[in-house]
């Protein structure tokens, strides 16, 4: 069985420790893109549960890179005194763009000395062949990591929740991105409407097959989204605290033991958050989550099923 340090997964902390042999603080940045799911090439609604800041919110205010980069750091200097940090480009999609505007963009970022891995939130959709050939260049001077907004594996939940792209789209951007040498990170988000537990862990072993690290997200419902109409008609429920932390302790069971756990659960904009109040104290939520690792003794990999009896 593999050691995590301690840890009962394979936590990105354990992961940054073992590879760079030291800890990496995420800068939050925004390229200046949009959203094919937005500006009418595919939708014009987005996916029902995104903000108006395309998960960008936490990103720096400016357009201009350098200063992006510098407001970033000056955010996190009080509890983070290392030198090299993650640039993080997190806003809508950060491969909707030509090829030579994304090198411009990315090509000086990468080259940075204070930057040690670049990381690329965008769509499977997004990734055309030279855009690749360039997260190829990229992945030869320093790693790059590229985020993919799974969700869901399901087809019908993808339907609803207005995804805009098929499954099979999904596993070729991985495939591609791994022949150019970039390390792929995958978003599921536990508590989709109508979804079950088995549906939740079944796009967890999916996903399990094809990612080199995974990003586990709690449905949150926020003002001004498609999915809060839907959230205050009452044609669903959110997760609660516990059923969610039983959740995340089972995907963390059925996952394999070299896929990153990048995040357990996420903090959306407590201005935004309509529902579940709960996960505003991210924090706890953490704690709670290690305290039932622990005392039902999961670790990753091995899963037991519950439903099952002798």
């Amino acid at each position: 069985m593999k050691l995590f340090s301690g840890r009962r997964y394979y936590s990105l902390d354990c992961y940054l420790k073992e590879t760079f042999g030291k800890k990496l603080y995420k800068l939050s940045l925004n390229g200046g893109m949009t959203c094919p799911n937005r500006d009418g090439k595919i939708s014009t609604g987005g996916c029902i549960f995104c903000s108006e800041g395309g998960s960008g919110e936490f990103a720096a205010p400016c357009t201009d890179i350098s200063q992006q980069i510098d407001y970033a750091k000056s955010l996190v200097q009080d509890k983070f005194s290392g030198e090299q940090y993650i640039a993080y480009f997190q806003a809508y999609t950060n491969t909707y763009a030509p090829a030579e505007y994304l090198r411009n963009l990315f090509l000086p970022v990468i080259q940075r000395e204070d930057i040690a891995v670049l990381s690329i939130a965008t769509r499977p959709d997004c990734l055309e062949d030279d855009k690749i050939q360039l997260i190829s260049e990229l992945a030869g001077i320093k790693p790059v990591w590229v985020e993919l907004g799974l969700q869901t594996m399901h087809e019908k939940t993808a339907e609803f929740i207005n995804r805009g792209y098929p499954l099979d789209c999904y596993e070729t951007a991985v495939h591609n991105l791994k022949q150019a040498g970039a390390k792929v990170i995958t978003h599921i988000i536990l508590g989709l409407p109508f979804e079950s537990r088995e549906d939740m862990l079944e796009t967890a072993r999916y996903v399990g097959n094809f990612t080199d690290g995974i990003k586990i997200q709690l449905l949150h419902v926020l003002k001004h989204t498609r999915l809060a109409e839907l959230y205050q008609n009452g044609l669903f429920e959110t997760l609660g605290e516990q059923e969610y932390i039983s959740l995340v302790c089972d995907v963390i069971s059925v996952l394999p033991q070299n896929v990153v756990v990048h995040r357990l659960t996420g903090d959306g904009d407590k201005h935004l958050l309509i529902s579940p109040k709960w996960s505003g104290d991210k924090r706890r939520v953490l704690n709670l989550i290690n305290h039932e690792l622990k005392a039902k003794n999961i670790y990753q990999g091995i899963f037991i099923d519950k439903n099952f009896h002798v």
